[in-house]
């Protein structure tokens, strides 16, 4: 195995201490390559509730540090704690279509927003195989919600951040096989690179300073108020 696929960067950064105290505290090296997958996986998916950060360029420390991420940044921590466990990982890059974000982004957000939005996700070599772990983005419990809200709806579904053949079946819990959750909406496909790092220094987010600011202080704000109180509805519901 090459061994860039484990190799630390300045986005991957699993020697930090934040990283290296979470790996021990959670026992993770003691696993098996399965359950390290999985153990890794699940906390990236729903310890760290689907949101949206400040940048894509993010190192895994600072998203670690705010709790909440969307796909690029889940699938920057989500590559150092594989790497940091020893689990070979890369990035698969894209752009996907901004209409799935209908309902977590606002209409004046889905106005301003770029047609073409960059995406990310992780391969995990397993078996022999590259394994996609696109599902990492959304948390269970606002699937959930988003389930409950929509449950009378077949086959193709894209709203909430969710794009995906058939809502009712989506299973995005690891078992040993690709879980995806927003690549239905993919327009573009780049392929697959090393880390990061270097895919952010070939593709970005095009739009203007103004545009990005507004994203920054206000526009993902909205959005993750928005995330939370779908999944809220849920939790409201059960209680």
């Amino acid at each position: 195995m090459e061994k860039k696929y484990l190799e630390q960067t300045k986005m991957l950064n699993y020697d930090a201490e934040s990283i290296q105290t979470l790996i021990d505290r959670h026992k993770w090296l003691e696993l098996d390559e399965y359950h390290k997958i999985g153990a890794v996986y699940d906390f990236v998916r729903n310890d760290i509730l689907f949101g949206y950060n400040r940048s894509d360029l993010l190192t895994a420390t600072e998203v670690l540090k705010d709790g909440y991420g969307q796909c690029n940044t889940k699938a920057t921590l989500l590559m150092a704690l594989l790497r940091g466990v020893g689990i070979p990982c890369r990035l698969h890059g894209s752009e996907v279509s901004k209409h799935f974000q209908r309902g977590a982004a606002s209409w004046l957000i889905s106005v301003l927003a770029p047609e073409r939005i960059v995406h990310t996700w992780v391969e995990v070599l397993y078996k022999g195989n590259w394994i996609a772990l696109e599902g990492v983005i959304t948390d269970e419990c606002y699937v959930r919600a988003v389930k409950d809200k929509y449950k009378n709806v077949r086959g193709h579904f894209a709203r909430y951040a969710v794009a995906v053949p058939d809502l009712e079946s989506l299973n995005l819990n690891w078992c040993g096989n690709d879980t995806y959750v927003q690549n239905d909406a993919v327009v573009m496909d780049y392929g697959v690179y090393d880390n990061p790092d270097t895919f952010f220094e070939e593709h970005h987010q095009t739009w203007s300073r103004l545009k990005n600011l507004a994203y920054m202080h206000y526009g993902r704000k909205v959005m993750t108020g928005n995330v939370a109180k779908m999944r809220n509805r849920k939790v409201d519901k059960q209680n």
